[in-house]
């Protein structure tokens, strides 16, 4: 995705300050490796780079001639330098990968990358341990696999690795009180050693061949499992011998060779890019043990100047920033130090890293593929943003904006009979919906139980105040960019909810928004809302219209965004208990209190002595308690407090 903006094409201010910024920090600027940092009025990173020689790089941006206009308007913005020295240029590549990665600097390349790979555990610390999907910090004393691009890829290795090596996908709780086979067994997915269809040593023999497996041992493997189906068969056991054959065929199944599976291929990623039109689509397949584990599409910010080997380069270095990388890169573009790439992930993963760039056989179609996949991807990007650009005219039109909307919020809330009341606001832009700014409002003040209004207004005048602050810091900066502040504001709600937003905006002084309230129509029929809009009569759309289909997408995203929120929030609560209140109360007397008494309720009808009596409570702690819950009742000796707030 680019990031042309009036910085690329408009003339940039005198950049003699930034200048004399640059020239002012090369006077104690050391010579040798490391990261520099230019920073902005308010000391956020305008550019985060690395060099060999500090020094030597820097010097270069106080030539402003031999600059393009674009650095040029970097540097007139620049107020402070930082410095951070580093060993070698490839620590120093890992360091600016990282500080690029978390400050997402305005004039860098940067990977908006903020999901986190799901991995396939095999538990250690079971006497039959457990196949699953993992998501998160590795804490678990386990072997991990991955990553994997997506849920769906790991839970096809997991479905497949059931068929394969009948291992249990069970929690420790639910195999603890198993009294018969579940349906995995009866499907011949499991070997049910939570009700000893199996023993531990026969149990250990399948794990041990699914981590050969995992590990691209599937030669041994298949040998293994030819052996015991022949040894079976001779000893007559047909049955075992017609389980260990279909769970031959699943294997063969699962590594067929093809470009999906290429069997010359371990552990490897495979990284194409294509660019069009100013932007660059980035694929990356990942290959573990000769199997493919799922593919995902990237699109990184850059400017319209960026070639496709840079973009490549600052991909991969943010991109394992915070996973291991594989011994092997395939890429499909020439990257300008790739040699320097490679001791850089070498240096993260301790072991060898190669970046190769194939020019024939398998390993080059698989990089083909990988680029098509790339291509494809960018192609439907640009024309479903051609397809919102036409929707945001569209949406111009009906609601006579002057020109096309950049950012449209909308606003919904939910709650149940006034419980646990939450609002949300969710954006959308030319590239579709920006998840990245969606907000909640816990709703926190005095308000009637279901007063929908009341949080309206609450969330709007949170919203815009801080707005309005924002707004205020960067009056006195160069940087106008207001790409925060919406030109279209959708209420889900008719002229009630309308009056209150417009009562909040009026209040602070906000006239340059467009306020449209959008009310389901009678028997909440989609297709039949009404809008509603500050001079003019309510109105409705026709229909099969394409941008009523559109802003109905909207105000369903912000409805499910509400509930979910308040869901989640309902949740929390409901895990919270009474006890939460008492000083000196933590999660471990919490626990203990709870398993002995079986519930809050159960603890506040427990008499003095039955607290006394029960496990790590001490009798201060239990007169403490009784206080709580009865607080009539005189207590002599401990002081009762509750906990603050």
């Amino acid at each position: 995705m680019s990031d042309t903006t009036e910085s690329d094409i408009q003339p940039s201010p005198p950049p003699m300050k930034g200048v004399a910024v640059i020239e002012a920090a090369l006077t104690t600027m050391p010579a040798g490796a490391g990261v520099y940092r230019m920073l902005n009025q308010k000391g956020e990173a305008l550019y985060v780079g690395k060099a060999r020689s500090l020094k030597r790089r820097v010097v270069s941006y106080t030539q402003i001639a031999r600059l393009p206009e674009r650095l040029r308007r970097m540097v007139s913005e620049t107020e402070a330098m930082e410095v951070i020295t580093t060993h070698t240029e490839a620590e120093a590549l890992l360091l600016e990968a990282n500080l690029i990665k978390r400050l997402k600097p305005r004039y860098n390349i940067v990977l908006r990358d903020d999901k986190s790979y799901p991995w396939l555990m095999l538990t250690e610390d079971h006497p039959f341990p457990q196949i699953a999907k993992h998501r998160g910090a590795q804490v678990r004393k386990a072997s991990y696999w991955g990553p994997f691009a997506s849920a769906w890829a790991v839970n096809q290795t997991v479905t497949a690795l059931q068929r394969v090596f009948l291992l249990r996908s069970c929690a420790d709780t639910v195999f603890a009180n198993r009294a018969r086979p579940c349906l995995l067994h009866q499907i011949k997915r499991c070997s049910a050693p939570c009700v000893g269809r199996i023993d531990q040593a026969a149990y250990g023999k399948l794990l041990d061949q699914a981590r050969s497996f995992l590990g691209g041992k599937v030669g041994t493997v298949q040998r293994e499992l030819a052996a015991e189906m022949e040894q079976a068969a001779e000893a007559l056991e047909f049955e075992r011998a017609a389980t260990v054959r279909d769970r031959i065929r699943g294997l063969t199944q699962i590594q067929a060779s093809d470009v999906i599976n290429p069997a010359s291929l371990e552990d490897a990623d495979v990284i194409a890019a294509w660019q069009t039109a100013g932007q660059t689509c980035v694929q990356v397949f990942f290959v573990r043990g000769g199997r493919n584990n799922g593919n995902r599409a990237f699109f990184p910010t850059h400017s319209a100047t960026a070639d496709a080997a840079e973009v490549t380069a600052a991909f991969i270095a943010q991109f394992y920033d915070d996973k291991p990388p594989p011994p092997l890169l395939l890429v499909n573009q020439t990257l300008a130090e790739e040699a320097l790439t490679a001791e850089a992930l070498s240096l993260k993963a301790d072991r060898k890293v190669e970046i190769h760039q194939p020019q024939r056989g398998e390993k080059r179609a698989v990089v083909l593929h990988a680029e098509t996949n790339a291509r494809e991807a960018l192609e439907r990007r640009l024309a479903e943003s051609a397809g919102q650009a036409k929707l945001l005219d569209g949406v111009a039109e009906l609601f006579k904006l002057a020109e096309t909307p950049r950012r449209i919020e909308v606003y919904d809330n939910s709650h149940i009979m006034g419980t646990n009341p939450y609002g949300v606001m969710i954006v959308a832009g030319p590239l579709g919906f920006i998840k990245a700014a969606y907000r909640k409002f816990a709703i926190r003040g005095a308000i009637t139980p279901g007063d929908d209004f009341a949080m309206m207004r609450e969330m709007l005048q949170r919203r815009f105040s801080r707005g309005l602050k924002e707004q205020a810091a960067k009056a006195n900066e160069s940087d106008d960019d207001d790409s925060n502040w919406p030109d279209v504001v959708l209420i889900d709600g008719g002229a009630g909810q309308l009056s209150a937003a417009r009562a909040v905006l009026e209040e602070l002084g906000i006239a340059d928004v467009k306020l449209v309230g959008i009310a389901k129509g009678p028997d909440r029929d989609a297709g039949r809302e009404w809008f509603h809009i500050d001079g003019q009569a309510p109105f409705q759309l026709p229909p099969r219209d394409p941008v009523l289909y559109f802003l109905q997408r909207l105000r369903d995203e912000a409805h499910r965004f509400a509930i979910t929120t308040h869901r989640s929030g309902r949740s929390k609560s409901i895990r919270q208990s009474e006890l939460d209140e008492i000083s000196g109360i933590g999660a471990n007397r919490k626990r203990a209190l709870l398993n002995h008494f079986g519930s809050a309720r159960g603890v506040k009808n427990a008499g003095l002595t039955d607290l006394e009596s029960a496990p790590g409570i001490s009798s201060e702690i239990a007169r403490r308690i009784y206080a709580h819950f009865h607080p009539g009742v005189r207590m002599e000796g401990v002081p009762y407090t509750r906990k603050p707030p």
